[in-house]
């Protein structure tokens, strides 16, 4: 089995606005090795979203390659793309995404029972206790703090054991404290689960819980950071934001 998760292979994203073409990721190739935490920060605009739609198989390049342990993700019809998104890759948002009338337990459920699995309760017990909500199953979203409800996300994204989980703006809904908490949750899931996690964010303080941090401008890799502080993150942000376009 090859060490990397994800391989981004010369990936270009060309959208149309105005009539205009509009290249939001220029020639990106970057590799995700299993069982690392990657952040990825730029400024407003420098395609970090397009590289996380990219390479989860949300949205298709308009050339290059992206491999998802192995599979060529280009090589992909629509229906088998929808079968490896669920099966193989785990999504959590700024936004919860929970559904209000479910309990907790019915939400984390809710990806096997899309997939036609009828899932045991104990396995959706655990994964809730993974993120330390075993005490939340029978609540519903109404009844939980944001920090619990991003745990409840969590928990559903991980549930079907995902090779990686994208993660993008996690904490950006929730307070300093309580995204500290999610966070530590997203350190965990690498270092104890091998689990692989690339996060999209814009807050320092969040990315220096990854091994390292990869800087998009103008849709181009920007250098990186490995085991950086966040100092030395919001220093590097800042010498981005102020170069010329």
């Amino acid at each position: 089995m090859e060490n990397d998760a994800i391989r981004l292979r010369d990936v270009s994203r060309v959208h149309t606005a105005g009539g205009h073409p509009v290249t939001a990721l220029d020639r990106v190739s970057l590799d995700f090795p299993r069982g690392t935490f990657t952040a990825v920060m730029g400024p407003s605009g420098s395609g970090k979203s397009t590289l996380l739609q990219c390479a989860a198989g949300l949205d298709r390049p308009t050339s290059g390659t992206v491999t998802l342990g192995g599979t060529d993700l280009g090589r992909l019809s629509e229906t088998r793309l929808t079968l490896l998104r669920r099966d193989r890759i785990g999504f959590v948002f700024q936004a919860f995404n929970l559904l209000p009338a479910l309990t907790a337990e019915q939400n984390v459920a809710l990806p096997l029972r899309l997939a036609g699995r009828r899932p045991a309760d104990a396995e959706v017990r655990e994964a809730l206790a993974r993120v330390g909500l075993a005490d939340r199953a029978r609540h519903r979203p109404a009844r939980m703090s944001g920090g619990q409800q991003q745990r409840v996300a969590l928990a559903r994204a991980l549930i079907t054991r995902p090779e990686v989980l994208f993660a993008d703006e996690p904490t950006g809904a929730l307070d300093s404290r309580t995204g500290r908490d999610v966070l530590t949750l997203l350190r965990a899931m690498a270092d104890t689960e091998h689990q692989t996690v690339v996060m999209v964010t814009h807050d320092p303080v969040a990315a220096s819980y990854a091994d390292r941090v990869v800087f998009l401008a103008d849709g181009r890799l920007s250098g990186g950071l490995a085991g950086a502080n966040a100092q030395d993150i919001a220093a590097h942000m800042t010498t981005l934001e102020a170069a010329p376009c």
